[in-house]
């Protein structure tokens, strides 16, 4: 598969997975320098005015917050 194009890189396809869900792929060189992992939790803050979704690591809250 050849490289896409500086940028081209993160122009992203939706797809659909399964029934009833759509995916987008992430760039891998992203998903490495973040150490993220699969299956790892994520949140989505969904900007419904702006039509914006960003994608940030998911923490677990302590107790103690």
């Amino acid at each position: 598969m050849p490289r896409r194009k500086i940028r081209e890189k993160n122009i992203r396809k939706i797809t659909k997975v399964g029934g009833k869900s759509y995916a987008v792929t992430l760039p891998v060189d992203i998903v490495r320098r973040w150490r993220w992992k699969e299956k790892q939790k994520v949140v989505l803050e969904i900007n419904e005015r702006k039509r914006i979704i960003t994608i940030r690591d998911w923490k677990k809250k302590s107790k103690n917050s």
